[in-house]
């Protein structure tokens, strides 16, 4: 990886034709797929970063004939917008990545679960996939996708809930195990890849398992699409090659004046300015993409009570934890501001996050850490004055 900025276009690509790309990937074998995959180290583009083949290969090996693939395009995630601007100029892309672990897989029945305020692009979609159905019969694939349209909540982006609100239940995670590789949608074994995954599975086809796994570095290969937002000249979708550092990341897309950047999302890190360049985007950070840009005019007792109310809001208060640490820490950080309590009480609102971190249920209460611990850490006197 090079010291400066790698911008690359290979999922936007126009120059490449995705069906071509996909005769050539089914040139391999059912295994030999899954195999290359695996190869190239493509991790998982939503928010979890599990490697794409791994997951492929548990859910083929599993007994039975019926299984599932679901395209997790739920989007949620605060700041992030990318699977959006995918599905609006490459859907190809996703229907074909789709076909393709349909291929290795042996799995007939596909979805796309779509974020409800996605609805505007149901009929794009649907036509897209007509023409995929009738594509892929070329290539003896018995594979067919619909539409599953999301209500909204946050907490349908982690798989198992996803699952839920499928089966008409409630939007709620599961107790793992067992996953959904084992015991997924309708008690089957289920795949479930974020949009920018499966489109991504078509650049490693298109450049070979080892050209691909030369972007990037040791353990976070490739390129990765960043929704851009907050203090930039640059606000948008960019594809970047994996491993650039923070520092780095602001020259190219700060205004000058960046005093913290929230990679990640809300349930990411926020780091400082004196943290820029020791810390490497892709490397010990969320995989989902959003990257918000502070600059000096900006309260980061402001943004931390954005991220705490939306966390508050969102929390489907089935676990104790979650439900009521949210509540308390947002609560907690406006007594200190009004000095209600001390300044040391930042210390146990940090020590009720962490415990929420290892008794929340699922990844939205085990993630309120990492934002707002990163921000009080860094930020405290912002958090008093």
């Amino acid at each position: 990886m090079n010291t400066n900025i790698n911008k690359l276009e290979y999922i936007f690509s126009k120059d490449c034709d995705d069906n071509q790309v996909l005769a050539k990937a089914l040139s391999f074998s059912n295994d030999e797929v899954i195999e290359e995959l695996i190869k190239s180290g493509l991790r998982g583009r939503g928010g979890a970063g599990f490697p794409a083949g791994l997951k492929w290969k548990f859910t083929a090996t599993q007994p039975g004939d019926e299984k599932y693939i679901i395209c997790n395009a739920d989007e949620g995630e605060p700041g992030t917008f990318k699977d959006r601007e995918i599905l609006t100029q490459v859907p190809k892309k996703v229907l074909n990545g789709m076909a393709l672990c349909a291929y290795g897989t042996g799995i007939k029945k596909g979805y796309i679960y779509l974020r409800g305020e996605y609805k505007y692009l149901v009929s794009h979609l649907q036509k897209n996939i007509d023409e995929f159905h009738e594509e892929i019969k070329k290539y003896g694939i018995d594979f067919n996708i619909d539409i599953f349209l999301g209500s909204g909540a946050y907490v349908c982006g982690e798989e198992t809930a996803l699952i839920e609100s499928m089966e008409g239940k409630r939007g709620e995670p599961r107790n793992k195990p067992p996953y959904p590789n084992t015991v997924g949608y309708l008690g089957k074994p289920t795949i479930v890849n974020n949009v920018e995954t499966f489109a991504s599975t078509m650049i490693v086809f298109r450049l070979g398992a080892e050209n691909y796994k030369k972007l990037g570095t040791q353990d976070q290969h490739g390129s990765k699409l960043f929704s851009i937002s907050g203090d930039s000249p640059k606000e948008g979708v960019h594809e970047i090659e994996l491993g650039m550092s923070v520092e780095d990341f602001v020259r190219e897309f700060g205004d000058g004046d960046t005093k913290a950047v929230q990679v990640g999302g809300v349930s990411g890190f926020c780091i400082p300015r004196k943290g820029f360049k020791n810390a490497i985007i892709g490397e010990g950070n969320p995989t989902g993409g959003s990257t918000m840009i502070f600059n000096s005019s900006r309260s980061m007792y402001n943004v931390l009570h954005n991220f705490l109310d939306f966390f508050a809001e969102e929390s489907c208060g089935q676990c104790t934890p979650c439900r009521v640490g949210c509540q308390q820490l947002l609560k907690g950080i406006e007594a200190v501001k009004s000095g209600e309590k001390p300044k040391e009480y930042l210390d146990q609102l940090i020590k009720l996050s962490k415990t929420m971190q290892i008794t929340s249920k699922c990844g939205l209460g085990q993630s309120v850490t990492n934002s707002f611990t990163s921000i009080v850490e860094n930020f405290r006197e912002e958090m008093i004055y």
